[in-house]
């Protein structure tokens, strides 16, 4: 069996971060739920910080160099998703979006995606529903219907995420995003084809 592979996108901009703490706590709590029933699973993460320029630099030229567009195929090649944006604004953040403005809007039809946030008050929770729920639909994604939003008073004086209600809500969204990739069949991994040079000479020879 082939292992379902799970990726979790990042947009935090600072080190530690508590929307890479949200992010690794899901994909957790996803793959608890999905090592329950014996499914092998491989968990990516992926720090948008970390690839803050060669995003801007694949927009603008429109070619990504070589760590984004590994990163582009870890997400398109995803069993399911995690993505967790700071709110900026209301909004997920620049960062994010120019990440997915990358993507071609079918590549993530059908892909299950679990939509989450972090912000400073939690006044700013509605993002989850009229920013990042809107962008994945158009994706033509699979969006889990439990968004998760951690406000700093969330994380508790200690920064234990698990207990209080937020644990409550990764279980649940984890979950449900792990139910989503089960009635997923795991891709089998291309084999690499080899073609002999005797045939890239003769394929160049004029006729």
């Amino acid at each position: 069996m082939n292992p379902l592979r799970l990726v979790a996108v990042s947009a935090g901009l600072s080190t530690p971060s508590s929307t890479r703490l949200l992010a690794d706590r899901l994909a957790e709590a996803t793959r608890d739920h999905l090592d329950g029933d014996g499914r092998p699973v491989e968990v990516t993460v992926i720090e948008l910080r970390d690839l803050a320029t060669d995003i801007a630099t694949g927009l603008v030229t429109g070619f990504p160099g070589a760590r984004l567009r590994a990163a582009i195929e870890a997400v398109t090649g995803a069993d399911g998703l995690i993505v967790v944006s700071p709110i900026f604004s209301a909004s997920y953040s620049g960062l994010f979006k120019s990440f997915f403005d990358l993507l071609d809007n079918t590549v993530l039809a059908g892909t299950p995606v679990l939509i989450a946030a972090t912000g400073g008050t939690a006044r700013h929770s509605l993002a989850l529903e009229h920013a990042l729920r809107p962008l994945f639909a158009y994706l033509r994604a699979i969006v889990v219907p439990t968004a998760v939003y951690a406000a700093s008073q969330d994380w508790g004086s200690a920064g234990d995420a698990r207990t209080g209600d937020l644990a409550g809500r990764i279980t649940r969204a984890a979950g449900e995003l792990a139910a989503l990739m089960r009635d997923r069949p795991a891709a089998a991994v291309p084999a690499e084809t080899v073609v002999p040079f005797e045939e890239q000479l003769a394929a160049l020879r004029p006729e």
